[in-house]
């Protein structure tokens, strides 16, 4: 029998082949339309997509990888954001009833360990590091969308927000959806490419090259940061 970890892919080479998948699709994608840029809009939000303990820090179910690059990219964000006065939202999800029939977790926590999320654990608190401030928002959701079930879009639109700047895990869901949400809702969505993760080798290259060909900008750090320091946002 041949050694299995023969079979095993690198970070690095799983990569480099992605990188020639994309530049395939991405020949095929711009000649059937799609890659178009919505672009930066007049005043944003930045919303964080639960970045709370037990993604963030080891030893969770949830835990995901790459936070010594997520986490000083979100705090570069905050320190923009902050400085300009623009909104700032933070998500967890977390749930009250983790066991017995009447669950608020539904039908997906047949699906996932929602149950280690209880609402009185100190793993769904947001990341010290990156610890929302007085005046941020702070949603406690229950589905992967940070707008599903909230008041997320009345929210930003009684702020005046045309553009959300999205970071956060996962790639291929919590951020994915919440995007997908986001530009459905008329919402710019701009993605931060060193400031979103996940847990699966692979999964952010991928969801992002999606997400940027169908459903919002995916930018550098440094783009957004300047963006962000521009007179003509408000």
């Amino acid at each position: 029998m041949a050694d299995q970890s023969s079979a095993v892919v690198s970070d690095a080479e799983l990569r480099e082949a992605l990188e020639v998948v994309f530049r395939a699709n991405s020949a095929l994608y711009k000649e059937r339309g799609f890659q178009r840029r919505l672009g930066f809009g007049k005043r944003p939000a930045l919303i964080v997509i639960d970045l709370a303990k037990a993604w963030t820090l080891p030893g969770h179910a949830f835990s995901c990888a790459d936070m010594d690059t997520i986490i000083p990219a979100n705090q570069k964000l905050l320190e923009a954001f902050r400085a300009r006065g623009f909104p700032v939202v933070f998500t967890t999800t977390a749930y009250d009833i983790t066991d017995g029939p009447n669950s608020d977790m539904g039908l997906w926590g047949q699906k996932i360990p929602l149950e280690t999320l209880s609402a009185d654990s100190e793993w769904v608190a947001i990341d010290d590091r990156i610890a929302p401030q007085p005046g941020e928002l702070v949603i406690v959701k229950k589905k992967a969308s940070a707008f599903h079930g909230t008041h997320l879009a009345s929210y930003l639109t009684a702020n005046r927000v045309d553009t959300v700047i999205v970071t956060g895990v996962t790639a291929c869901a919590c951020v994915r959806h919440t995007i997908e949400d986001a530009i459905a809702d008329g919402f710019r969505p701009i993605a931060v490419r060193e400031g979103i993760g996940d847990r699966i080798a692979g999964a952010v290259e991928w969801n992002l090259f999606d997400i940027d060909a169908k459903f919002g900008d995916v930018e550098p750090l440094e783009r957004v940061l300047q963006y962000l320091q521009s007179n003509e946002i408000g």
